[in-house]
C-alpha cells in the first residue's frame, strides 16, 4: 500500500495525524506487526496486549491496530488508557510477550505514533521496525484469516502495576515529603495518582486532568518553557521535590527545593547507587551521550559500567542481553530489570528516590552538590541538508580531534583529560546533535566554538 515510509523511525512509528499516520495507515501497521509476528512464532496461538494514551486520535488509531491484528487472525487484549510503562509491564507480566502501545510520546498534539514490543523486547528500526515497513510497502502482509481473532479487555493495569513495583520498598521509611507533580495532562497523572494512595507524602497537582490537547504546556520537560512552570510551583510550595513528567510517562524529570533541574548524569549515578546496593557488583548501562559522573558513582559503588548507544530501545536491548539490573538514558528513560522483564519504571525510580532523600535527612541540593562536578553544553542541534552531509562534518571533526581516545559506536565520541563530547546524526530528525562536558565552563565553551567553526562553517 501506499504509506509514508518517514514515520518509520528508528525507536518507535510517528508522524502527524492524519497526514501522515490516520486509519488506514494504523490498520496496515497492525497488519504489518501480526504479519511478523506470525513468521517469527509460526504455529503458536499470540494474544497482543494494545493500549493507548490520551491523545484525541489515539481511540481510532488503536481501533484500526486492533481490527489489523484481528483480521490476521491475532487475539488481542484491550488494556485501555494507560501509560507506556503500564503498557510494558502489560505486555511482561501478564505473560503476553508482545504488545502495541498508541502514542506520540512528547511530541506536540497533532502527532501520534506506534510503540511495538515483541517476545518482552523494544521493537527499534534494527530488529522489526523497518521490516513491519517493509512488509507494508511490498505488499507482502499476511492474508486474512479465515477465523478472525477474539478481542478481550483487560483492567486495573495501572493498579496492578504499582502495587507489584512497590511490594519489595520499605514504604515506611519514606518521610511526609512535599511533592509538587506536572504530568502536563498527560498519563503520567494516572500513574502517580495511583502511586501517591500508598505514600505517606502530600502530593501538589498540576495539570493532571488527562488531555490529549495539552492545554497547560506541550508535554516535553526536557525544554526549559516547559519544565519551568514547575520550577516556579515548588518554590511557591516550599516544597521539597519537583516531578515533571513526559507526555507518555516514560521520562520523569527531578527538580530540587530551590526549583533547579536536577542533572540527569547526578539522578542517574544516585539510581544506579541505589541498584548496586541491593545488588553489589552489578552490571549498569549508560547511554553514551556526555554524563561522566554516572560512570564516577558507578565506579564508586563496585558496579559494571556498560557503555550503550542513545535510544532507550538499545539500552533495554543491551540490558537484557547483558543481564544488566538498571539502565539509564541522558534523556530521562530509566529502565530496571525485574523477573518478568526489563524496562523503563519511574514508580520504581520515584519511589526508591523519596526513599533515599528521607533516609539522607538532607535536602535535595544538598545531595546533589558534591556531584555536581563537571560542565556540560547542553545538547546543541544543528540543521542538515542530508545524511551525506552529517557524516562529512562528523569526519572533518574526527580529523580535529584524532589525538583524542574514540569511539564509532554512536556517532563520534572523542575522550581527552578534560573534555569528552558526543557528536551524531540525529535518528529522529534532520539533526546533528553535538554534547561537550569537560573540567570546567572555560574549556567547555571554548571547544564549542571551535567545533561550530567546523559545523557550522563559521
Amino acid at each position: 500500500m501506499n504509506i509514508d515510509q518517514k514515520i518509520f523511525k528508528a525507536y518507535d512509528i510517528r508522524g502527524i495525524y492524519p497526514e501522515q499516520l490516520n486509519e488506514e495507515a494504523a490498520y496496515a501497521i497492525g497488519r504489518g506487526y501480526a504479519t511478523l509476528l506470525l513468521k517469527r512464532f509460526p504455529d503458536t496461538k499470540l494474544k497482543v496486549a494494545v493500549g493507548r494514551d490520551m491523545r484525541l486520535s489515539s481511540p481510532a488509531l488503536q481501533a484500526k491496530i486492533i481490527q489489523g491484528l484481528l483480521d490476521t487472525g491475532i487475539d488481542v487484549d484491550d488494556i485501555g488508557l494507560v501509560s507506556t510503562p503500564a503498557f510494558y509491564f502489560a505486555t511482561s507480566f501478564y505473560g503476553y510477550k508482545n504488545g502495541v502501545q498508541i502514542t506520540a510520546s512528547h511530541n506536540p498534539k497533532q502527532w501520534n505514533g506506534v510503540k511495538m514490543v515483541i517476545n518482552d523486547v523494544m521493537v527499534n528500526g534494527d530488529n522489526g521496525i523497518n521490516e513491519v515497513r517493509d512488509l507494508i510497502v511490498n505488499d507482502q502482509l499476511a492474508s486474512l484469516a479465515a477465523s478472525k481473532g477474539q478481542l478481550g479487555k483487560r483492567e486495573n493495569t495501572t493498579e496492578d502495576m504499582v502495587r507489584e513495583q512497590i511490594s519489595n520498598i520499605d514504604l515506611g521509611k519514606i518521610k511526609a515529603l512535599k511533592i509538587v507533580i506536572d504530568p502536563a495532562n498527560g498519563s503520567g497523572a494516572l500513574d502517580m495518582q495511583e502511586l501517591f494512595k500508598h505514600l505517606p507524602c502530600e502530593m501538589v497537582q498540576m495539570n493532571f486532568e488527562v488531555d490529549g490537547t495539552f492545554p497547560a504546556h506541550e508535554a516535553d520537560p526536557m525544554k526549559p518553557e516547559n519544565i519551568k512552570f514547575l520550577c516556579d510551583r515548588v518554590v511557591a510550595e516550599k516544597a521539597d521535590l519537583g516531578i515533571g513528567i513526559d507526555g507518555d510517562a516514560d521520562r520523569y524529570f527531578f527538580v530540587d527545593e530551590t526549583g533547579k533541574n536536577v542533572p540527569q548524569g547526578i539522578l542517574r549515578g544516585i539510581m544506579a547507587q541505589i541498584e548496586l546496593v541491593e545488588h553489589p557488583g552489578a552490571t549498569v548501562a549508560y547511554d553514551i551521550r556526555p554524563g561522566r559522573i554516572t560512570l564516577d558513582m558507578i565506579n564508586a559503588y563496585g558496579g559494571k559500567p556498560l557503555l550503550t548507544r542513545v535510544g532507550h530501545s538499545y539500552i533495554k536491548e543491551t540490558m537484557v542481553k547483558a543481564g544488566a539490573i538498571f539502565g539509564g538514558e541522558s534523556s530521562g528513560h530509566y529502565c530496571y530489570k525485574f523477573p518478568y522483564g526489563t524496562f523503563e519504571a519511574p514508580v520504581v525510580e520515584v519511589t526508591k528516590f523519596l526513599k533515599f532523600i528521607s533516609e539522607q535527612n538532607k535536602q535535595v541540593s544538598e545531595i546533589i552538590k558534591p556531584y555536581d562536578i563537571y560542565f556540560h553544553s547542553g545538547e546543541i542541534n544543528m540543521e542538515l541538508h542530508s545524511r551525506e552531509e552529517a557524516l562529512a562534518k562528523i569526519e572533518a571533526v574526527k580529523a580535529m580531534y584524532a589525538d583524542g581516545k574514540i569511539n564509532m559506536m554512536d556517532g563520534l565520541s572523542v575522550e581527552y583529560p578534560d573534555f569528552w563530547f558526543n557528536l551524531r546524526p540525529s535518528n529522529t530528525e534532520p539533526l546533528l546533535r553535538l554534547a561537550v562536558e569537560g573540567v570546567s565552563k572555560e574549556i567547555v565553551e571554548q571547544k564549542v566554538e571551535e567545533m561550530k567553526k567546523v559545523l557550522l562553517g563559521k
